[in-house]
């Protein structure tokens, strides 16, 4: 089983999830490539079983701004038989827009035809321990869920 980890990141913290994530996705022994997101074509998600994404939310709900061509690109992929999830970092501050570019990162996936093997996990600011069990579990939903894809 392969999968693709893409994050954004300013702080550092979207690519803790990203490795926290990754490492998981390891010990489940699942062949796992982490790349940044100005480094990934959303094509690349072509060539694995479970696609993951990592974005933050910057201000008031924005995403990523070196991620925007790859949001759009995104939308135009055909995914069928993927399993995807998303995590990301943000910020409580922001209220009601507190890891909004998770959730739209979600619902540009769900249009390729990819299947949500996990729940969206948002995480405020940098990954803690309840968070780290967390991203464990949603690493593994989602190799459970791809297993399922491929029988």
């Amino acid at each position: 089983m392969k999968a693709l980890v893409v994050y954004a990141t300013i702080t550092g913290n979207n690519e803790d999830v990203a490795d926290i994530i990754t490492d998981a996705l390891e010990d489940l022994n699942v062949d796992v490539e982490e790349t940044e997101i100005t480094m990934a074509d959303p094509a690349d998600f072509n060539d694995v079983d479970i696609c993951v994404i990592c974005p933050y939310t910057y201000d008031e709900g924005a995403l990523p701004e070196e991620g925007l061509d790859f949001y759009d690109d995104l939308q135009e992929e055909q995914l069928n038989g993927k399993v995807y999830g998303v995590a990301g970092s943000g910020d409580t501050f922001y209220g009601d827009d507190f890891c909004v570019a998770v959730d739209k990162f979600g619902e540009a996936l769900d249009k390729t035809g990819a299947s949500k093997g996990a729940e969206n996990v948002h995480i405020n600011l940098a990954p803690d321990e309840d968070d780290i069990k967390k991203l464990d579990a949603f690493a593994k939903q989602l190799v459970e869920k791809a297993a399922k894809t491929n029988d």
